[in-house]
């Protein structure tokens, strides 16, 4: 009996990758090479999981939403189906993933949930020491980007905080199966060493988040309007505007601000 073909859905986000080149080099550029477990998040019809598992093995986790992608690679014989989760990475707990201390997020993501990936690797910082994955090239770009640039965000922040961002490759929309309107980047972010002292995340994000909310405005009118307490803020900073400071002065500013 011939094999289903899993088909693309748009309220999934799906892009299926087709190009085998593009598939082996994401998985090449995997710099953790040992005792981590890797996620790989939207495997689709294991384009690149084929790759991951000829690396990783026994330590790899593919996750998916769609139950035809599942099945799909539940009838494959290369991978395992104990490796293969019907799970959603934004809700699923970490520790329902694996028991290992440090882990690997991969994949070709999800346009409609990618930003959220991101987010979620922020949340699992203290255990997640590398990602690695592809994204609308303007969000790629958003998150690689040094403070000073139109696109310097929110993302950047946090994200350069903890980790170290490095835009790798594009991707044309020819090697996906539909494909999107838009070309797609390819990202590395290996976590920093050592992160900022006594500055609780969520209120580095608040602070960022207030800033970014009102970027045409100085961060004394943008910090004000998010209900924050500036009187200890540096003054040079008060007249500056959200994408001329470094994720390390983001650090500071927070750090002078009194958090809940």
């Amino acid at each position: 009996m011939k094999r289903k073909i899993v088909s693309p859905k748009k309220h999934l986000g799906q892009h299926f990758l087709k190009d085998e080149a593009t598939a082996l080099r994401i998985a090449q550029s995997v710099q953790c090479d040992g005792n981590q477990a890797f996620i790989e998040v939207g495997p689709g019809t294991g384009a690149l999981t084929t790759h991951l598992v000829q690396r990783f093995s026994s330590n790899l986790i593919a996750l998916d939403v769609d139950q035809e992608s599942i099945d799909h690679l539940r009838n494959e014989d290369w991978i395992a189906s104990t490796h293969i989760l019907n799970a959603d990475i934004l809700k699923v707990p970490l520790e329902q993933l694996t028991s290992k201390q440090e882990v690997v997020i991969v994949g070709n993501f999800p346009y409609n949930i990618s930003s959220q990936i991101l987010f979620r690797a922020l949340d699992w910082r203290e255990n997640c020491v590398e990602l690695v994955g592809m994204f609308q090239k303007e969000v790629a770009e958003r998150v690689c980007a040094a403070h000073g640039s139109k696109v310097y965000g929110i993302l950047s922040v946090l994200l350069q905080t903890y980790y170290d961002a490095e835009y790798l490759f594009t991707v044309p929309p020819h090697v996906f199966i539909p494909p999107p309107k838009v070309q797609s980047g390819v990202i590395r972010l290996v976590k920093k060493p050592v992160h900022p002292e006594g500055i609780p995340y969520k209120h580095l994000k608040r602070v960022t988040k207030a800033a970014f909310n009102q970027r045409r405005k100085t961060l004394r009118n943008a910090l004000r309007s998010g209900g924050l307490d500036i009187s200890n803020v540096d003054k040079a900073f008060l007249t500056q505007r959200a994408e001329q400071l470094s994720p390390d002065e983001f650090a500071t500013l927070a750090g002078s601000i009194p958090s809940d």
